[in-house]
């Protein structure tokens, strides 16, 4: 226990967003994904300022769990560099989390 991160990526579009996070939980890397409504990201890419549609994920999972996530990022995801970035849960409802770690392969 203790071990609890959320993982944040965005994806272009929101089939493949569902896909992704789908696959996440049926694969017991992920308790839960929240897909979020489309959103406007403006980033530097190959010195350019770039703009796009997205949708945010928010990956809840362990620790131990990340480079099997990563992993599975890498290998679906449309984008050459996507993001990945892990936040560390600092607390939350002990029952939430301990559903966490029942339903999130060990």
């Amino acid at each position: 226990m203790g071990d609890r991160i959320m993982v944040l990526t965005t994806y272009p579009d929101q089939s493949g967003a569902e896909q992704l996070a789908r696959e996440l939980v049926e694969k017991k890397l992920a308790a839960c994904v929240n897909i979020l409504p489309p959103m406007t990201s403006v980033y530097r890419w190959r010195g350019n300022v770039e703009s796009g549609r997205e949708h945010q994920l928010v990956i809840k999972t362990r620790q131990h769990l990340f480079s099997r996530v990563e992993q599975l990022v890498a290998e679906r995801h449309p984008y050459e560099l996507p993001e990945l970035l892990v936040l560390p849960v600092q607390g939350g409802s002990r029952n939430y989390l301990a559903w966490i770690d029942e339903v999130t392969d060990d």
